[in-house]
């Protein structure tokens, strides 16, 4: 087992504030956090952007439910790296993964990947609420699509991310791609498997 300092832990984190209620001194204030704990980065909604802060900013699109349209997904990604985002966690539609339909998955991620090129593109399963084999699925789609990371769980379903599993192996065997940054405690950077 590996041994993290405090400080290695922290410049791994996305110091997230997504509640709805938020405001502007809220987001200054986990800013200021973000920077004296020496986090990362920061993840706020995209009406809060810009954000000033000598960390990465980080926002959503399609969140928390993923069922918005890829095309309105991407132009939320779109005005959001435009002001300022360096990273967007979009929400896939999970109605689309228990179907088994994950060529949709992989068009509604594709659809933001192509509105973002430049900006790191982090993709929210929802694993909670999916099987071993769609998780399989839809980590095979996000790097079909491009994406640089998968993600667990937006936090807001009812379970979140379950505990890990045998399925933690799915993600790093369906996966092709290598990130170019450690991740965060939810995030499993996509890699080649071993």
């Amino acid at each position: 087992m590996t041994n993290f300092s405090r400080a290695e832990v922290a410049a791994m984190v996305d110091h997230t504030l997504l509640k709805p209620e938020a405001t502007a001194d809220d987001v200054a204030a986990v800013a200021r956090e973000a920077e004296e704990l020496g986090a990362y980065s920061i993840c706020v909604s995209p009406n809060m952007l810009p954000v000033e802060t000598s960390v990465k900013v980080a926002t959503v699109c399609g969140f928390p439910s993923g069922k918005h349209t890829s095309t309105v997904k991407a132009a939320e990604a779109a005005e959001s790296v435009e002001r300022g985002a360096d990273e967007v966690d979009m929400v896939i539609d999970v109605g689309a993964a228990k179907m088994g339909d994950f060529e949709a998955v992989k068009l509604d991620i594709r659809t933001v990947r192509d509105a973002i090129p430049n900006a790191v593109l982090k993709v929210i399963i929802e694993s909670a609420a999916l099987t071993d084999d769609e998780i399989r699925g839809v980590c095979e789609a996000a790097v079909d699509a491009g994406a640089d990371f998968v993600k667990t769980s937006t936090g807001f379903h009812p379970s979140g991310a379950p505990a890990p599993t045998p399925c933690a192996s799915c993600v790093s065997a369906s996966a092709r791609t290598w990130a170019s940054r450690p991740a965060a405690a939810s995030v499993t950077p996509l890699r080649p498997a071993r």
